[in-house]
C-alpha cells in the first residue's frame, strides 16, 4: 500500500458528485495546511469532544492557531441529542458564520453524527469534513453521509442524508484509544467482511495479533478495505432505500441491546451480540450451520466482544424497541441475513427480510447466559 491512500465515494445522482477518503498514518499533524488549501474561502468551526482534547488530537490538528471550537461535553451517546446540535448552531450563529462555512468533525462516531448533523440543517446545508479518530469511525460511521442524534425513545430518530466533502483518516490516532473502545469498533470490520469480502474476514482471523497490539500497517490495511466495501455499497444506495440495508447487519437486535443498556455497552459490543443473534436467525432459517457462526464467534471472542445480552436487559425491552427501528414495516423489522461469508442474501430484489416474532423471541432466549 502506498504512503498515502485514496478512495473516491461517488455520489449519485448528484453529476461528478462525490468525494475523497484520505488514509495515512502521522497525517494529522500536518492536515490543517491541507484543509486550508483545499478550502480557501470556507470559515472553519472544528467540533470535537473532551476525550479528543485530552488525547491531544485538537492541539496535533490546529497547534496554536486560533480556530472557532465547539467540545462535546460529556463525550459519547449521552450528548447524542437534539439540544447538542442546536448548541452548536447556536455557537456558529454567535460567531456569525454563515453558508461559506464548513464543519470539521474532529472525533469518533458520536462526533461526526452530531457534527454532520449540524451542518445539514445550519443554513439548509453547509460542508462537513470528518477526521475519525475511532475505530467505528474510521471503519464505518465517517464515510456514507449518514448523520443523526437520538430522541429519548430510539437511536438516530433526528438524522438526514448529508455526506462529507472529504475524509482524513490517521490510523495512528487510534494508539490513544482505551482497550474497550478500541476493541469495541473492530466489530464493524468484522461485521463489513462477513457482508462483502470472505479473504477479508481470513485476513481478519489471521492478523488478530496485528488488531490487538494497534500495528499501524495492519490497521491502515483495515481502514482501506472497509471503506472500499462500504464506499461500492453507498454509492449504489446513497439513500438506504434497498441495498445500503446490508450495512445494518447485526445492528437491528445489536442498537436494541445498545438502548435497552442505557448505553452501558459500547455500540460495537451491542452489534457483536447483534451479529450473534444474526447468524443464530440464519441457522433457524437454514440459511447456515453451525461452522460460519462458530468462526464469527471465534473472531468476535479474540477481540473481546461480549457474545451475550447480559441478564438486566429484558426481552420485553427488546421486543418493544426493535419495533422503531427504520426497516420496520409495520412495527416489526426486516432482518439483513447472510447466504455465505462475503454473501448477503438477497430474494425478490431486497436486501432485508421478514423474521416471525417467534424465531426473534426464540434467538433472543439463545442469547442470555
Amino acid at each position: 500500500m502506498p504512503p498515502m491512500s485514496e478512495l473516491i465515494v461517488t455520489i449519485p445522482p448528484a453529476p461528478g458528485g462525490g468525494y475523497k477518503i484520505h488514509i495515512e498514518s502521522g497525517s494529522l499533524s500536518a492536515l490543517w495546511l491541507r484543509i486550508e488549501d483545499q478550502f480557501p474561502k470556507h470559515r472553519k468551526f472544528v467540533v470535537t469532544d473532551a476525550n479528543l482534547v485530552a488525547a491531544g488530537h485538537l492541539e496535533a490538528l490546529i497547534g496554536t492557531i486560533e480556530v472557532p471550537t465547539y467540545i462535546i461535553d460529556p463525550p459519547g451517546e449521552v450528548s447524542k441529542h437534539i439540544n447538542t446540535a442546536v448548541s452548536i448552531i447556536e455557537a456558529m450563529e454567535s460567531a456569525f458564520f454563515g453558508r461559506d462555512s464548513v464543519i470539521i468533525a474532529l472525533g469518533g462516531g458520536t462526533v461526526g453524527d452530531i457534527a454532520g448533523f449540524a451542518a445539514a440543517i445550519f443554513k439548509r446545508g453547509i460542508r462537513v469534513l470528518h477526521i475519525p479518530t475511532t475505530t467505528v469511525a474510521q471503519a464505518d460511521s465517517s464515510v456514507g453521509g449518514k448523520t443523526g442524534v437520538d430522541s429519548s425513545v430510539s437511536k438516530n430518530a433526528f438524522g438526514a442524508f448529508w455526506h462529507p466533502s472529504a475524509v482524513f483518516i490517521d490510523p495512528a490516532t487510534l494508539t490513544t484509544l482505551d482497550d474497550d473502545q478500541y476493541r469495541s469498533g473492530l466489530a464493524e470490520s468484522v461485521k463489513h467482511a462477513l457482508i462483502a469480502d470472505s479473504e477479508y474476514f481470513d485476513y481478519i482471523e489471521a492478523n488478530v495479533a496485528g488488531l490487538l497490539n494497534r500495528d499501524l500497517g495492519v490497521l491502515e490495511k483495515m481502514a482501506y478495505s472497509n471503506c472500499r466495501i462500504k464506499a461500492a455499497v453507498v454509492a449504489e444506495d446513497p439513500t438506504e432505500q434497498n441495498k445500503r440495508r446490508i450495512l445494518n447487519y447485526g445492528h437491528t437486535l445489536g442498537h436494541a441491546v445498545e438502548s435497552a443498556s442505557n448505553y452501558k455497552l459500547l455500540h460495537g459490543e451491542a452489534v457483536a451480540i447483534g451479529i450473534i443473534a444474526a447468524g443464530l436467525i440464519e441457522q433457524d432459517l437454514g440459511l447456515g450451520g453451525p461452522e460460519r457462526l462458530d468462526r464469527t464467534k471465534k473472531v468476535l471472542n479474540a477481540l473481546s466482544m461480549p457474545l451475550e445480552i447480559p441478564k438486566s436487559i429484558k426481552k420485553k425491552d427488546l421486543l418493544e424497541i426493535i419495533k422503531y427501528d427504520k426497516k420496520a414495516v409495520n412495527q416489526w423489522p426486516r432482518f439483513v441475513l447472510l447466504e455465505g461469508i462475503g454473501s448477503v442474501l438477497c430474494r425478490d430484489g431486497q436486501w432485508a427480510h421478514e423474521v416471525s416474532r417467534d424465531v426473534i423471541e426464540k434467538t433472543i432466549d439463545r442469547l442470555y447466559p
